[in-house]
């Protein structure tokens, strides 16, 4: 097994799949095909007889779209979680010795600081500075002058280790480790009533001062000392000690670590009842001189807080005692801490105030109490993951906002009194909320990822190891589906002020959560508001620099059902407070309104311009205006947000599919009226559609690609007819009757139907098994059917003239070519169309996603050589297999989720496997893997499927990528959305989605740029006279389906395709691209090379060891040759280079 790394895996293609010359296409169609069933017969029977001992090898290599879920949910899931650990877990030991003597060092000079008199808090201040420039990292930023008590410094009761380093719990990080050494203050230090109006926090931020002072005059201590907030919480500076990378004895940095000097009291100086979250302990508020009289309300945070401080031994011990007991926890842990980091959790307050601390109180904790009659929830014979999914299925299950649980042996209180707008998971021996950090957006977010996670193990087919643990999920530009960014000055009039700007910006964010909860009710299902964290800042200072305003990045995920909605309905008239409660919220904002079914309702209207997004950004306005402040409403932005305006029809409609209505309504029009049809000689038994555009999924509807009046590409139906004896039992002849069945369905229409034109087309005349013959239908109006008639009996000969062995090689080779091509155009296009279009219906979203997908690939030249099933495919995966994500509520989302799978997407190695209707089992899974192997073996140098691409209507996994892309283009679209990717991580937020669809010519070796006169129309006649013809020739039936550019580029490609790689963009249809094929560069000399060759002017032993000449291709005179094949098509030919 390969190791794993904590972020998403980077494939790398080595450079013998790209540039490693093909090997010859020598093997015939026939005897590959042969192989390939003999290896599938050979691999299911090796499944079939170790299904209970399931081994690796008879699976296929692991892949990221879908792994068989009942192997990795035993053996390999345990493998990797067990790999996981191993990867993560630093070497404690060897970071001990290497850290160890600093840390005695600090300990001994914070022993050897000598005691401070009891001073007045100013006095005191003032000294500390003149002597060491040392500031105190006061808790507030108004003037300490009016404090009457004194502060002083005695020596410490204690210094030790603590936190994860010291229980082996912390995990390996990209940043440094964090060492935390607690210093016990002594309790002479404080008087009964410290625990009130900061008191205590003031005499602790001197006590903190003292001893950097301390350590910044020791003789021989180089050490970089810095302040910063622990845990994020304003109340707790702590000193952060950094190495000085100087190869002295003091020099730490080998060890990757940094030490942390955090101040802690004893248990017994307050007692545990005077800090409740009940209890009111901050009494005044102070601005600058003198206190300001207030009604003093509960002050759980500061309690909190206060209570932590004087709990910090008593946590050592419990989690020790737990380490000791249960032989799964220190594991479970460290899977708890790599879960949390890889979706932004952590201690801090402003990472969600959930992280390594509180994970492992939680476990500690239940491994105590929590269940049925005080009963442990957790037992101590868990394994690592058992615990860890037992802790996950209780967040899930557990609401502790609104039912606060109280686990402990201490005194019994009633719950009623912790009941807040915050989880309450309070230990009642300890005396402590342990989520006192969390808000409730963060308990929401906290939630919502714990489902996510239980979903994804709970499955059975999926990978649950990559995106459990994997993944970085805390992208908000892949993780959320809108982003609102604000900018907030704390201190403005229109917001609270509290103590500091820090704790202003923090209670701010919770006000902007709360009014925008309310705002967009069930339109939005999950708020989380970020901010940047604070950074460590010098001890010269008494707090951090703090800006005039703050950003808060507000993710949201979205109701894509109810997003879009332009009227919201409040409550009943007749339910007098919940109305009452409406109108104080929204203002003038709300209307009475009566509905059609009589009901007289409070409602909202919003104005519905632009797309649905315009509404969220209406309601986060009016909300934020009317509750924090026009100043800060201003400033509401949303976040990169151009993806939609990328699509051709940004203007067109809010409902996304609802620009394809007029061409299905039109196909259920035609389909009623052929089965009308009187005298047709067979019935018609199904009709069904099998293109692009009845399944929402063409660039451009088919309204808006009109040509001079006329469709450029007619719609394509599939029609059955019943079975019948009658019809020949030979290829050549099913065709012919097929054309007969054309001729008289095409005259009975145009007598049924008036003004329409039905027209009998020929196609592939020149290979005779494959289908020969449709039906152009055209309305007029310009809407355009092209009917094939799918017979049943045409596979079952096609399939037995491939196993014929008396057949010539040429002939097996032919049908099996028919036999692909049937299989595509008649079973899996109608079924792909129909499976595509429910899905559509199911994912508003899907649609534009889909279509701006094809367009990134033809802006960047490769629709001509990706089917535009292969990219629906890989678009519907972002929406079936989201996880660690929701399916996408915006189309930037489903874009960027696409391009980070195919960035990653190893095609050599990997199958890509969409499940439609999640009716996938793990043995149709594995068959799929199997034949995947079968392919690779028999098919090493990629010559014929590079993209294996299968779905539970297409287990076989070739129909859309067979022969096309080459390794060439293959390797140029991974990396494009490898580049794609990379712009999105460096811009952020700042994101353009026209720099991922602005594409470089730079690459190629020339470009023909084509005239705009001839884009999409007939090439027009030389006379300019009778113009009228003109016209009625254009608008002509014959003229549906006519495409010049396209046409002309297939000619290029069958002349030129051996000896030049053609890349054109089928949606501006603007130019045409060349690759020169490297391997024609310089070839021995034969006769009939097939393509226009120059000397090269060397030589080269040949196999008989005799020297002979060799030439290379004749670009010039093949440039000439296209010029002259295009003529006016042609504006101008660029070539890279001097020549």
């Amino acid at each position: 097994m390969t190791s794993h790394v904590l972020k998403k895996r980077k494939i790398e293609h080595p450079s013998s799949q790209v540039n490693e010359k093909t090997e010859s296409d020598d093997d015939s169609v026939t005897h590959r095909e042969a192989r390939l069933l003999s290896m599938e017969r050979d691999s299911e029977t090796t499944v079939s007889a170790g299904r209970d001992t399931p081994k690796l090898t008879s699976l296929g290599p692991r892949t990221k779209s879908m792994r068989p879920g009942n192997i990795y949910a035993s053996d390999v899931f345990q493998i990797q979680i067990g790999e996981l650990l191993t990867e993560v877990r630093p070497d404690f030991g060897k970071r001990r010795a290497r850290v160890d003597h600093a840390l005695r060092k600090l300990k001994t000079v914070i022993g050897s600081i000598p005691p401070r008199k009891a001073k007045p808090v100013s006095e005191a201040e003032a000294a500390l500075t003149a002597e060491s420039q040392i500031a105190v990292p006061w808790p507030s930023s108004g003037s300490i002058r009016h404090l009457k008590y004194s502060v002083a410094y005695d020596k410490p009761k204690d210094v030790k280790v603590v936190g994860s380093f010291a229980l082996e719990t912390a995990i390996k990080s990209e940043e440094r480790l964090i060492i935390d050494m607690a210093v016990t203050m002594p309790s002479g230090l404080f008087q009964v009533k410290d625990y009130l109006d900061y008191r205590y926090f003031h005499k602790r931020a001197y006590y903190l001062a003292c001893i950097a002072s301390g350590l910044k005059g020791a003789n021989n201590c180089r050490f970089e000392i810095q302040y910063e907030y622990q845990n994020g919480n304003t109340l707790q500076p702590v000193i952060l000690v950094s190495p000085i990378p100087d190869g002295s004895e003091d020099d730490f940095s080998s060890s990757n670590c940094h030490i942390r000097i955090l101040l802690a009291a004893c248990s017994v100086v307050f007692p545990a009842d005077r800090t409740l979250p009940w209890k009111k302990c901050v009494r005044s508020k102070y601005t600058n001189d003198s206190p300001l009289p207030s009604s003093p309300s509960p002050s759980p945070v500061y309690n909190a807080t206060l209570r932590a401080e004087c709990s910090t031994a008593a946590y050592l011990k419990l989690l020790r005692t737990a380490k000791a007991q249960a032989i799964g926890f220190t594991d479970a842990c460290i899977l708890g801490n790599v879960w949390l980091r890889q979706r932004g959790f952590g201690t801090g307050r402003l990472s969600g105030g959930f992280g390594g601390f509180e994970i492992a109180c939680m476990i500690a904790l239940l491994l105590r109490g929590g269940g049925l009659k005080g009963r442990p929830l957790l037992s101590t014979g868990y394994s690592s993951y058992q615990a860890f999914a037992a802790l996950l299925q209780f967040l899930a299950s557990t609401d502790l906002i609104r039912l606060p649980l109280l686990i402990g042996e201490g005194a019994s209180y009633d719950v009623a009194l912790f009941r807040a707008n915050t989880p309450v998971l309070f230990d009642t021996t300890r005396g402590l909320n342990v989520l006192f950090k969390m808000t409730q957006a963060s308990y929401r977010k906290l939630q919502h990822e714990v489902r996510l996670t239980l979903k994804l193990l709970n499955g059975s087919i999926f990978d649950r190891f990559e995106p459990t643990f994997i993944c970085k999920v805390n992208d908000p530009m892949k993780e959320y589906d809108n982003i609102l960014s604000l900018s907030i000055n704390p201190f403005s009039k229109s917001v609270d002020s509290a103590a500091n700007s820090i704790e202003a910006f923090l209670a701010c964010c919770t006000k902007v959560y709360t009014v925008l909860n309310t705002g967009f009710s069930d339109r939005v299902t999950l708020i989380y508001p970020q901010a940047r964290l604070f950074v460590p800042w010098t001890t010269e200072r008494s707090m951090p620099a703090c800006p005039e305003k703050y950003e808060i990045i507000i993710g949201l995920l979205v109701d894509t059902g109810q997003m879009a909605r332009s009227v919201e309905h409040g409550p009943s008239v007749e339910d007098k407070q919940a109305a009452t409660s409406f109108r104080e919220f929204w203002g003038e904002k709300a209307e009475l309104r009566r509905f059609k079914d009589g009901r007289i309702l409070e409602s909202l209207l919003w104005s519905e311009s632009g797309h649905s997004k315009s509404i969220l950004q209406q309601i986060a306005r009016y909300v934020i205006e009317r509750h924090i402040g026009p100043d800060v409403a201003s400033s509401v932005r949303l976040v990169a947000g151009s993806f939609d305006e990328m699509l051709p029809d940004f203007q067109a409609s809010s409902n996304p599919v609802g620009i394809f209505q007029s061409s299905l309504h039109a196909f259920e029009e035609l389909a009623t009226q052929i089965r009308e049809l009187e005298g047709l000689p067979l019935q018609v038994k199904k009709i069904s559609a099998s293109c692009a555009s009845l399944r929402y999924a063409s660039i451009w509807p088919p309204q808006e690609i009109s040509s001079a009046g006329t469709a450029r590409q007619p719609m394509d139906i599939t029609i059955q007819f019943e079975g019948s004896n009658r019809w020949p039992e030979d290829i050549t002849s099913i065709h012919m009757t097929k054309i007969a069945f054309f001729l008289k369905l095409s005259e009975l229409i145009e007598e049924a139907v008036a003004g329409v034109h039905a027209r009998l087309g020929l196609e592939n005349e020149d290979h005779a098994p494959l289908n020969s013959s449709f039906l152009d239908i055209i309305y007029p109006d310009a809407t355009a059917f092209r009917l094939r008639i799918y017979h049943e009996l045409e596979p079952v000969l096609l399939e037995r003239r491939l196993r014929d062995k008396n057949s010539a090689s040429y002939q097996r080779e032919d049908a099996a070519s028919a036999f692909a091509s049937f299989k595509r155009t008649f079973i899996q296009s109608p079924s792909h169309t129909q499976a595509v279009s429910t899905l559509c219906t199911r994912f508003p979203l899907l649609s534009p996603s889909v279509r701006l997908m094809k367009q990134w690939c033809s802006s960047h030249l490769l629709s001509d050589h990706l089917s535009g099933e292969l990219i629906e495919l890989l678009t519907i995966r972002a929406f079936l297999n989201s996880h660690p994500w929701t399916p996408p509520g915006s189309i930037r989302t489903a874009i960027l989720r696409t391009l980070i799978f195919i960035a990653d997407w190893n095609w050599w190695s990997e199958p890509l496997i969409v499940d439609f209707g999640n009716a996938m089992t793990v043995k149709d899974v594995e068959a799929i893997n199997v034949r995947f192997n079968a392919w690779r073996k028999i098919d090493p140098a990629l010559n014929r499927v590079i993209l294996f691409a299968a779905s539970n209507l297409d287990p076989e996994g070739i129909t859309w990528t067979e022969r096309s892309p080459s390794k060439v283009v293959a390797a140029r679209f991974t990396s494009l959305a490898q580049a794609a990717c990379r712009a999105a991580r460096d811009h952020g937020m700042n994101l353009d989605a026209k720099m991922l669809f602005a594409s470089s010519l730079a690459d190629y070796d020339f470009v023909i740029r084509l005239h705009p006169t001839f884009r999409g129309q007939p090439k027009k006649k030389a006379s300019a006279l009778f113009k009228n013809l003109l016209m009625a020739d254009s608008q002509h039936p014959t003229m549906v389906g006519y495409d010049p550019e396209q046409l002309f580029v297939e000619e290029l490609k069958r002349i030129y395709g051996h000896s030049i790689v053609l890349c054109y963009n089928d949606s501006s249809r603007n130019v045409i691209a060349g690759l020169w094929n490297p391997h024609m560069e310089s070839r021995p000399w034969k006769v009939n090379l097939g393509y226009s060759t120059l000397p090269s002017g060397e030589t080269r032993l040949t196999e008989d060891d005799s020297e002979g000449p060799r030439v290379s291709v004749n670009k010039t005179g093949i440039l000439h040759d296209i010029a002259r094949l295009g003529g006016e098509m042609i504006s101008t030919i660029d070539v890279k280079g001097p020549n």
